[in-house]
């Protein structure tokens, strides 16, 4: 009795959502990540890591804000979510193509965003058909 009590515990607290603090924390170990996985991919400048954080910092948490703001609104459509996240990772993608030199964005899209904005812009079409 006591083992099952246990692990309905254990079980209702990992499924707590996690506090803004944890979810700052996270955000920023991504960021911090995706910098330093970019700048050894690509070579950046320092002031290229700069734009790329300052870039991510941002964007990560306008889109953070929008989901949030349809989670308030109990939206269910899962279509929302994946446009919010869509049309941020585009904001991204398009910022970088700004300060990436034509070697680096050669590079950058190898590296798997040329299949992403492929996706992203099928989804896209998808979407606008309905």
């Amino acid at each position: 009795m006591i083992t099952s009590l246990l692990v309905a515990v254990s079980a209702f607290a990992q499924q707590q959502p996690p506090t803004p603090e944890e979810l700052e924390k996270q955000l920023m170990e991504y960021v911090d990540k995706e910098v330093q996985r970019l700048s050894g991919m690509l070579k950046l400048e320092y002031w290229q890591e700069f734009y790329v954080d300052s870039t991510l910092v941002h964007d990560l948490h306008a889109m953070q804000d929008e989901m949030k703001a349809l989670q308030e609104k109990k939206v269910a459509n899962v279509d929302m979510y994946t446009s919010v996240s869509d049309k941020w990772q585009e904001q991204i993608y398009d910022t970088y193509h700004k300060f990436f030199t034509d070697e680096q964005w050669e590079r950058y899209l190898k590296s798997g965003a040329a299949r992403d904005k492929k996706a992203r812009d099928k989804r896209k079409a998808k979407l606008e058909k309905k």
